[in-house]
């Protein structure tokens, strides 16, 4: 046991003292600003000359842009976690508008370098990354040379930057604000409470199917109330996304998310190809949880509800503690982060009024610190969610050293590393059951998570590129949003529901994020690709971290096909790999319909 005890409150004065008042912040912002600047004015000073000398000027060029970004990222992290504790600090909403105006200035100051690359000629590339400071940046600046080809002209993109601001990432920002607002009523005790999304959110993992049900009910009421804005807000978010794809000529709304997560189209197709084929056995999941609870069907907030009467409810402390013990099972470094990041309070997972819902792990650069945000009460889930969002930190501690460009890795790798934390700490709360009721209730707090990776995500998935094939028709009304998203899901989950959430879109907030678009298919990729590392993890032990931190190191500097296939050598574009880290999951089902059986 460690003799520290363990704040659920995170430091972010460390960063900035005086949170969303912080002149400390205020003078970052003009110093990012300045840097930004600094950035743009030496890329519209370069002219290249397919010359040695462009190698010199790309390599200070490199040093500016890394320096800015550095800065703005350091903002962006700061003011993320301003927002998630305390979603009614206003004076961080204005923040926020502010850095987007600053990451619209930097994008454009980015688009114009990359069409400056795009002037030199093959031969002179070639020349420029013979150099050799710049071969360990040749992926991802020839990357960003060919998706630079693609673009409308440097004047163009500009325009569209600059515009994004209000047209755009506003909308983003408009729906953080509605759900800010949202109270979703609730009876506990005789006494009414108005809980935040985020507190009832919590509420579906309750044992009694009574309070599921109820919060449910107010739940689908409270977004319902919100749903004109919402749709409104998703219309305009797709519809100004849309009409960039029709001017840069991309027909394919998957163009963008593909390049982005470095993956071709095989394999996502691949992937969803292979789930499909094996869904009966989480089917039959569904079918026995709902015998189990008595019920004909399970509903929609029937789908976390734990199995049985747990006792394994774990303090923040006792959790921090479990998750230390078994990171260090498999690795020591592992373990080390994961104790840094709990005694140098890098984690907010209070369970109080006022937080955004969900969880996430931001990076500040400039610091070498990331920061969790959570809320945790205790639950094998909340376990589950806190080793997730530390996996992610330990891959951005994996990648210290590395230049900026080499860690700017894409989603779907970035969930790798989170879900094969979260691996670790669901496999050790199994085999450390206290009894065979307990070890029924965390293996099905486990299949939970498949369900959701493998059902919810392909539900989202379906919804998302029907809805965009509707939405390049004109606007989409909120009747129609609720029938795609009913269908998708009846789809997703092959009619094993007996109720549905067609307001799923308006209460997701992955389909409202700008920065990166269809937010959801890499959860399900990191899910399948962690469970390819983690089987080759359990087979060579310990000594493994080393090779599982050198995949991790690699993640920015290649496509995910190649990845695997250096890493792991396996093909992405096949359905081996697929099914075998789809019957990893599979087994943990027949576990608990064995258990279950009679």
């Amino acid at each position: 046991m460690t003799a520290v005890t363990y704040s659920d409150i995170w430091d972010l004065d460390v960063f900035f003292k005086g949170g969303s008042d912080s002149s400390d912040f205020k003078n970052h912002l003009k110093h990012t600003e300045e840097s930004i600047k600094q950035f743009a004015l030496r890329v519209n000073d370069w002219t290249p000359q397919n010359s040695p000398e462009d190698s010199k000027y790309l390599k200070e060029l490199l040093e500016y842009f890394e320096a800015a970004a550095k800065k703005l990222r350091q903002a962006g992290a700061f003011i993320s976690c301003l927002q998630a504790q305390n979603t009614a600090d206003q004076n961080a909403y204005t923040l926020d508008a502010l850095v987007t105006s600053l990451r619209a200035s930097f994008n454009t100051a980015i688009g114009a370098f990359e069409n400056l690359i795009t002037t030199i000629t093959d031969e002179g590339w070639e020349q420029i990354l013979a150099d050799e400071e710049l071969k360990n940046l040749s992926f991802v600046l020839t990357e960003r040379r060919e998706r630079a080809k693609e673009m409308l002209s440097k004047e163009e993109e500009a325009i569209i930057n600059s515009l994004e601001v209000d047209g755009y990432h506003s909308w983003g920002q408009l729906y953080d604000l509605i759900v800010s607002k949202i109270k979703v009523p609730f009876i506990e005790n005789g006494k009414e409470q108005k809980l935040s999304v985020g507190q009832a959110f919590n509420k579906f993992s309750s044992p009694v199917r009574e309070v599921r049900a109820a919060i449910f009910k107010n739940w689908e009421q409270a977004w319902g109330e919100q749903a004109d804005f919402l749709g409104k807000t998703l219309n305009h978010l797709s519809g100004f996304r849309l009409t960039v794809y029709d001017k840069r000529g991309w027909e394919n709304v998957l163009a963008e998310p593909l390049k982005i997560n470095r993956m071709k189209q095989e394999t996502l197709e691949t992937m969803w190809a292979v789930i499909s084929e094996n869904k009966q056995k989480l089917v039959d999941y569904l079918e026995r949880k709902a015998k189990l609870l008595g019920l004909k069907k399970l509903s929609w907030f029937d789908l976390d509800a734990p199995y049985g009467n747990t006792e394994s409810k774990m303090s923040y402390q006792e959790g921090a503690e479990f998750i230390e013990q078994n990171f260090a099972k498999f690795g020591e470094k592992m373990a080390v982060f994961a104790k840094k990041a709990f005694e140098d309070q890098w984690i907010e997972a209070a369970d109080r009024p006022g937080k955004a819902p969900g969880g996430f792990c931001t990076f500040f650069p400039e610091s070498e610190q990331s920061r969790i945000f959570m809320t945790y009460s205790g639950t094998p889930s909340n376990v589950s969610t806190l080793a997730h969002e530390l996996g992610h930190g330990f891959h951005t501690y994996s990648m210290r050293g590395i230049h900026h460009l080499n860690r700017m890795y894409a989603m779907n790798v970035a969930e790798t590393a989170s879900t094969f934390a979260e691996m670790i700490v669901a496999d050790a709360s199994v085999k450390n059951a206290k009894n065979e009721v307990e070890k029924l209730v965390l293996l099905d707090d486990k299949i939970q998570r498949t369900v959701a990776l493998l059902m919810n995500i392909h539900a989202r998935f379906l919804f998302e590129t029907r809805f965009y094939e509707e939405r390049k028709l004109g606007p989409v009304s909120v009747e129609s949003l609720n029938e795609l998203m009913l269908q998708a899901q009846k789809d997703a989950y092959c009619n094993a529901l007996e109720e549905y959430h067609p307001l799923f879109w308006a209460s997701k907030l992955h389909f409202f994020i700008t920065g990166v678009p269809f937010y959801n298919f890499p959860y399900t990729f990191g899910y399948l690709f962690s469970l390819g590392i983690y089987a080759q993890a359990l087979e060579e032990g310990k000594g493994y971290e080393e090779k599982y931190i050198a995949l991790l190191r690699d993640t920015a500097s290649m496509t995910v096909e190649d990845l695997a296939q250096k890493h792991l050598q396996v093909n992405l574009t096949q359905k081996d790999f697929w099914q075998k880290a789809v019957g990893i999951c599979l087994d943990d089902i027949d576990e608990f319909l064995t258990l279950t059986e009679g």
